[in-house]
């Protein structure tokens, strides 16, 4: 059994909505917000994440988007809109600035807090994100490319295919563990590697249950969005960006990682050798080093 996040709730945001979140390490510390990826919900954050922000008094905090956990379902009109939300999550958290993270899914939120919140956001850190499907920064080919021709689907389908979701992870509940299993056997050694791992297996599980007890429309919301332009553009983004991407990535290309950091004006590669998709998720203490060390060198 895992334990608990320190303290878990949500905040009120814009039109009676709410997002919800978890935290780990210390409610004092500085704040670092983890975005999920696609799927995923706030509590996925690797155990070793957790140990170096309890051990070095950080504040740890991972946020539901819209229509997974308890955030309220709700389709943004681009993926910057979504800060404005965010700005008030900070505020009824107490927290004036910070660094953000974001895995895959979670790296255009990411970065679009740093476009947007320049001020707040010391830092942003991305684990092998999706790039731009539209506009000048857009990158050509990738899985993404399928959500691109299916947008419209997408767009209609969204809700009744995310009730559809739930009721089918509500179903294969008990099974979820064998499930995660016959996934990693048809991944690539990194990644299986990973899921392989007790401790990360067992927060994988985790967060994909807890996540969906109520809704899980928000890996749907996320496709819908990366299909749209992200109303900012790549050199919006002039806070301190580390990048980190394995070179043998399937889902996310390698090429669309150096796309973006070469567009993004403060940003460099980390080259995560021989790892796939999810080889971010277990170089996580070395993340939240370097993000907790760019204040004193840039700013």
């Amino acid at each position: 059994m895992l334990e608990r996040p320190l303290v878990e709730g949500s905040v009120a945001v814009r039109d009676g909505r709410r997002l919800s979140f978890a935290e780990y390490g210390s409610v004092h510390g500085a704040a670092l917000v983890w975005m999920h990826g696609t799927p995923g919900a706030r509590r996925q954050i690797p155990l070793e994440a957790r140990e170096y922000a309890e051990e070095h008094g950080l504040r740890l905090i991972g946020i539901d988007r819209p229509g997974i956990g308890t955030s309220t379902p709700y389709l943004y009109p681009n993926v910057l809109d979504w800060t404005v939300d965010l700005a008030m999550l900070l505020d009824g958290l107490g927290i004036d600035t910070l660094r953000v993270i974001g895995l895959s899914g979670g790296g255009p939120y990411a970065l679009a807090a740093g476009a947007a919140l320049p001020d707040r956001v010391h830092a942003v850190g991305v684990l092998g994100g999706v790039a731009p499907t539209r506009g000048e920064d857009a990158a050509e080919g990738g899985i993404i490319q399928l959500a691109v021709h299916c947008a419209p689907f997408l767009t209609a389908a969204r809700l009744p295919a995310g009730i559809a979701l739930t009721t089918a992870i509500r179903l294969v509940k008990p099974l979820a563990s064998p499930c995660l299993d016959l996934y990693a056997a048809v991944q690539p050694v990194g990644d299986k590697r990973l899921l392989g791992r007790p401790g990360f297996k067992a927060m994988f599980l985790d967060d994909l249950l807890n996540g969906s007890r109520f809704q899980t429309s928000a890996p749907l919301a996320d496709l819908v969005l990366f299909t749209r332009d992200w109303g900012f553009r790549l050199d919006d983004v002039t806070v301190p960006v580390r990048w980190w991407h394995g070179n043998a990535d399937h889902i996310v290309p390698f090429a669309h990682g150096m796309h973006v950091v070469d567009r993004v004006p403060n940003a460099t590669m980390s080259v995560i050798e021989g790892e796939s998709h999810l080889g971010g998720l277990g170089i996580a203490t070395s993340v939240l080093e370097e993000l907790m060390t760019l204040e004193a060198a840039t700013r």
